[in-house]
């Protein structure tokens, strides 16, 4: 059977090219967008463009049996950052798609989106949750919790701290998380026609009641072979933090402000009922391993 040939956005990012490497293992024809030119490679068409660039997006589309949305602004230094990368890149896609005559949409969203009123992110990805939701596509959208694997660099700080022996995390609370790779087999069993038409999915690595915050900051240390001390760390000092960070970093900052108000969450769980059925998918890598694949990863890189 012909797998379907999707159109990928972020694909040079952390979650879109590993989604690349598990659709081309699995056979199917890849169109791919990139900023830059990239090396050939096989089953994957490169699409130089943007999400601001309306021709190459429509260039994308073209031929295609599913658009994954998978590009996003996780962190700009300013409000109109997120606008533009998140609820106006999604729009453009989808009028892409439309115009082009795909009818399949998967959505890469954000477990931030169900309460954007905590931070500009959260409030920028239920916009972009809109802007599909109103499309006349066939649609369904996942909502990530926490995403870790090799390659990523949003979790890289907390692995460094890890190997100092103290951890700073945020107020005590529960969170989930999930695997790139499993992550990616869940967005490539939802370019089927019809799956999950108009559903909001939230997916993790099914551990029971998720992870406490200081269990997790844990699993990341037994991942690099240390034993840390975990502080749970008021609201303040990281707000104070995050100015620290932006002195330092700048707009490369990873602890905005705009992060604290979302981190400080209490509860950033996978909604029970809101988990993609068993029958489609169910993760594979448990997570105590797959921290310690990440952290390997990471000294091969000379990253940590």
């Amino acid at each position: 059977m012909t797998k379907p040939t999707l159109a990928v956005t972020g694909a040079t990012g952390f979650v879109g090219s590993t989604l690349l490497k598990a659709a081309t293992e699995a056979g199917h024809k890849v169109r791919a967008l990139t900023r830059r030119p990239q090396a050939p490679a096989p089953g994957i068409d490169w699409v130089e463009g943007a999400l601001d660039a309306p021709d190459s997006l429509k260039k994308l589309a073209e031929g295609a049996d599913a658009v994954v949305h998978v590009a996003g602004v996780v962190n700009a230094p300013t409000r109109a950052g997120f606008v533009a990368g998140n609820i106006e890149g999604t729009q453009a896609m989808v009028d892409a798609a439309k115009a082009a005559g795909v009818d399949r949409f998967v959505h890469v969203s954000s477990l931030a989106a169900r309460a954007p009123e905590l931070s500009v992110y959260g409030w920028s990805k239920a916009g972009a949750e809109e802007a599909v939701a109103a499309s006349s596509l066939d649609w369904t959208m996942v909502r990530p919790p926490a995403i870790y694997g090799p390659g990523d660099m949003e979790m890289l700080d907390i692995f460094k701290m890890a190997k100092t022996g103290v951890m700073l995390m945020p107020p005590a609370g529960h969170m989930s998380v999930i695997h790139a790779a499993d992550l990616s087999r869940l967005l490539l069993a939802l370019t089927a026609p019809g799956l999950a038409t108009g559903d909001i999915l939230e997916a993790d690595d099914a551990r029971p009641e998720g992870w406490t915050h200081g269990d997790f900051a844990k699993a990341v240390a037994e991942a690099v072979g240390r034993r840390a001390l975990v502080v749970s760390t008021p609201q303040p000092v990281l707000k104070l933090g995050s100015a620290i960070d932006r002195l330092l970093r700048g707009d490369k900052a990873k602890l905005t402000a705009d992060r604290v108000n979302y981190f400080c969450h209490p509860d950033w769980r996978v909604t029970h009922g809101r988990q993609p059925s068993p029958d489609l998918w169910t993760p594979q890598i448990d997570t105590r391993e797959g921290l310690k694949d990440t952290a390997r990863a990471y000294r091969a890189a000379g990253l940590l």
